[in-house]
Parts: C-alpha cells; structure tokens; sequence
C-alpha cells in the first residue's frame, strides 16, 4: 500500500502533499493508500481527515485501528482529475471504511 510520511509539516504543505499524492495513486491505478500524519496534538489528523472528507476522490477512509498516526483511503476508480468527480458507485459510503 503507497504510504504518504507528513512528519515534520505544517498544515499548507500537508495539504499540497496529501493533494499531490491522491493524485498521483489515481493516475497509478491505486485504490488504497495511508497517510502516516503521526499523533502529537492533533493538528496534522485533524486537517488530514478534513481533506479527506471533503475530497469527491475519496470514497471513503479511517484512522487505523492499530495506529491512530495513520489514516487509511479508498480512492474511487474513475476520476476526471480536472472536474475532481467520482463515478464510482460507492461514493455514499464517504467516511466508513
């Protein structure tokens, strides 16, 4: 599973990364990817999860079970990347892996 490291940034350089790497997995045929935002107070979490909710991309994600530093995605299969509109069927279920 590609995995995105966000150790070590603030809020904006996350998000172009975790951006970026959405992107790049979509156009690498990649349905599942983590994002490792660490613990600490919450403040990279927080902004990952906002991200993750509001992006049509994103079918639908969670913070890992077994490490609360890392939250897990499904992206969709078909995504027109200049629109940022998923056709996948399961696009309801946004929230709940």
């Amino acid at each position: 599973m590609p995995q995105l490291d966000l150790h070590g940034e603030d809020r904006i350089g996350a998000k172009i990364k975790v951006n970026t790497f959405i992107n790049d997995n979509i156009k690498l045929g990649n349905q599942e990817i983590a994002i490792i935002h660490g613990v600490g107070k919450g403040i990279l979490k927080k902004e990952v999860l906002n991200m993750l909710k509001k992006d049509k991309r994103v079918v639908e994600y969670c913070v890992d079970c077994f490490n609360e530093g890392c939250t897990l995605a499904r992206l969709c299969k078909n995504v027109d990347i200049i629109e940022k509109k998923c056709y996948n069927m399961r696009h309801n279920l946004r929230g709940r892996l």
